[in-house]
């Protein structure tokens, strides 16, 4: 029986160690999931002279974490002012949790000994306070017993002027005004000498049938047919088929003798045309080598037949218009290629000189502020 009521006894005092265990666990695990901490970086300083409080909270990283505030002046303690409030990085923290941060940049012109209360923090609005700092200003010792070491506040002293801050600055003005001078001058010698402009012309181009049936038309007007001068009439209207036929056909018939054309042409075209033509030729040729006269109704039966020949052999559907590039000179081609260089060299120095005017503006200004 005694063994029974010891057995029952351990069996209880070990459930009620477990209990105490698990109640342990589950409070510290509480109590370790936030912590805030605060520090300062100095606790003395001089009067006048900056510290900073950095005060950090390790929470999960979803918990919403409200630090205090203070406004530009605003004292933490009586004596004591925050001057600015600047937020750090989050860092990471074991098992979830972040780290996070403020920095408190504190002031003070009393010479005493402060007390820094706890800071509150807020985590998911639950308050968490941190540890109280101290901090202590001082003063420097002054020697009351020199009052002829004492001298008023100095006024405003102007800066000694030195050659070596400004003359970078003086020679890189040098050299945008002989930049300037030299881009003004390339620019007078440009403007001086006229460009050659160069456009290329779309003009409209007359068919060989059309050019040829023009000059007939100018033939019909001064009354070639019916004069006297049957030579003029007959070497003006070979001419005009002459051209006609080397536009027409490809071949230098300007050169070539009546025979050859009527030759030349026997493989391109019918047999009734080119016999028209043929007498046509030989009638030229007569009258202009043989001295032969000719009748009116011949010359105007020659002139139908030029006309039917012109009719019977011209292409309709040819482009009308042509494309006209102007051909320059040699002297004219340097003369184009100079006033690119010119224009070239004009951007570039422009851009150096605008770079460098910048620069010496900005050196200025930082050296008179």
């Amino acid at each position: 029986m005694k063994i029974k009521e010891d057995n029952t006894r351990v069996r209880w005092m070990m459930k009620i160690l477990v209990i105490l265990f698990i109640i342990h666990g589950s409070l510290f695990a509480s109590f370790a999931q936030v912590s805030v901490e605060a520090s300062i970086d100095q606790i003395e300083m001089l009067v006048g002279q900056q510290a900073h409080v950095t005060l950090k909270a390790v929470a999960k990283r979803e918990s919403k974490v409200e630090f205090p505030q203070f406004q530009s002046t605003q004292q933490i303690t009586p004596g004591v002012e925050v001057l600015a409030c600047q937020p750090q990085d989050e860092q990471e923290a074991d098992n979830g949790f972040v780290e996070k941060s403020m920095v408190y940049t504190i002031t003070s012109f009393d010479d005493t000994l402060y007390y820094l209360p706890p800071l509150t923090v807020k985590v998911d609005g639950k308050p968490y306070k941190s540890k109280s700092l101290a901090l202590k200003v001082l003063t420097l010792e002054v020697d009351t017993t020199h009052v002829e070491q004492f001298f008023p506040p100095k006024g405003v002293q102007d800066n000694p002027f030195e050659w070596s801050e400004w003359s970078l600055i003086f020679w890189l003005s040098v050299l945008v005004l002989f930049l300037s001078a030299i881009t003004y001058y390339i620019y007078i010698r440009l403007r001086d000498n006229k460009p050659i402009i160069t456009h290329i012309r779309i003009v409209k181009k007359l068919l060989p049938h059309q050019k040829a049936m023009k000059e007939i038309e100018q033939i019909k007007a001064e009354k070639m047919v019916t004069a006297e001068n049957s030579k003029e009439y007959y070497t003006k209207l070979t001419d005009t088929l002459r051209k006609y036929i080397e536009e027409r056909y490809g071949f230098n018939a300007m050169e070539m003798t009546s025979g050859e054309i009527i030759e030349k042409l026997m493989s391109i075209q019918d047999q009734k045309s080119l016999d028209e033509l043929r007498q046509l030729f030989t009638t030229a040729d007569l009258v202009k080598f043989a001295k032969y006269s000719t009748l009116i109704n011949e010359n105007d039966m020659n002139l139908v037949n030029a006309i039917e020949f012109i009719n019977q052999t011209k292409l309709e559907n040819v482009p009308t218009e042509e494309t006209v590039k102007p051909q320059l000179s040699e002297e004219d081609q340097r003369s184009v290629k100079t006033c690119r260089i010119l224009k070239t060299v004009i951007t570039a120095l422009m851009v150096v000189s605008l770079l460098l005017l910048i620069y010496v503006v900005y050196a200025t200004y930082q050296l008179i502020n």
